[in-house]
């Protein structure tokens, strides 16, 4: 806990040199962008309806749920455990909406958002192994090598990660690969549908996919035990805070949320396979 104390510190202090005040708060649209990691569905509007979504950068990217802006054609999706899927689906609903959201609502109010950015980055930056071993595992040796660059300009010119210099300056943007694409790359088909606690949507291929690579992520070897959990919570408090009303606009809109982010969930993940 204390190591992680000091790196939260050494982050808020290198990010406090180019923040400055904190930044203005104001509405926002629905965004998403092209990371397949989730943990659970998110939203920015409070109980009564009242908009409260993080005005962010012009660069904030929002990594969540980048599968609900696919508009491709519906994949018919083996889901024999839908009951219990639906029954998890449930319990991630309300887990982010009675402890998750107001969490990340009172995060969100005391940081400026270039250094929740610089939080997101630094973790996305401990995730490098994960997108360079499965480039190289599927052949794509030229993403491989974008990966390890990225990571080394990063960790050193982009203090640890905390910056994206390799993007900002150097024009190399990341690559996102998983153990799930790779067995995917491989003929390995998704298997079931599953709904994972915490996690959201998922299948028993990227089920797999997710425990290796969980084991590839520099987060793991840093920190051990409540440390390293600690860690993970802080990421994914960082992730909801920055999202930008996703979930809440699939519960307005969807008959079905659950059956709209099954299929888009599906089709998504064919298509990082396929492409």
């Amino acid at each position: 806990m204390k190591k992680l104390f000091i790196l939260f510190m050494v982050l808020a202090l290198a990010v406090s040199g180019v923040s400055g005040d904190a930044t203005t708060r104001a509405p926002a649209s629905t965004a998403a962008d092209e990371n397949g990691s989730t943990v659970l569905i998110l939203a920015a509007t409070d109980d009564n309806g009242h908009d409260e979504t993080t005005a962010t950068p012009d660069d904030l990217e929002n990594e969540e749920l980048p599968w609900l802006d696919d508009d491709d054609e519906e994949l018919n999706v083996w889901d024999p455990l839908e009951p219990i899927n639906r029954g998890t689906f449930w319990f991630n609903d309300k887990l982010y909406f009675y402890l998750l959201k107001p969490v990340a609502r009172g995060y969100r109010w005391i940081m400026p958002d270039p250094l929740m950015l610089g939080i997101s980055n630094f973790f996305s930056n401990l995730a490098s192994p994960v997108r360079i071993i499965n480039a190289g595992l599927q052949g794509k040796f030229a993403d491989a090598g974008n990966e390890l660059t990225r990571f080394g300009v990063n960790t050193t010119i982009g203090i640890g990660g905390l910056f994206d210099t390799a993007k900002d300056h150097f024009n190399l943007t990341k690559k996102e690969e998983d153990t799930g694409q790779t067995l995917g790359y491989y003929g390995i088909g998704p298997g079931p549908y599953l709904v994972l606690p915490f996690f959201g949507p998922s299948s028993f291929r990227d089920g797999i996919g997710l425990l290796a690579d969980s084991r590839m992520v520099l987060t793991y070897y840093l920190w051990e035990n409540r440390d390293y959990w600690t860690a993970i919570v802080l990421e994914k408090v960082n992730q909801v805070a920055l999202d930008r009303d996703t979930y809440e606009g699939v519960k307005k809109d969807a008959l079905d949320p659950y059956l709209f982010i099954r299929d888009a969930w599906a089709q998504y993940r064919q298509n990082k396979v396929e492409n």
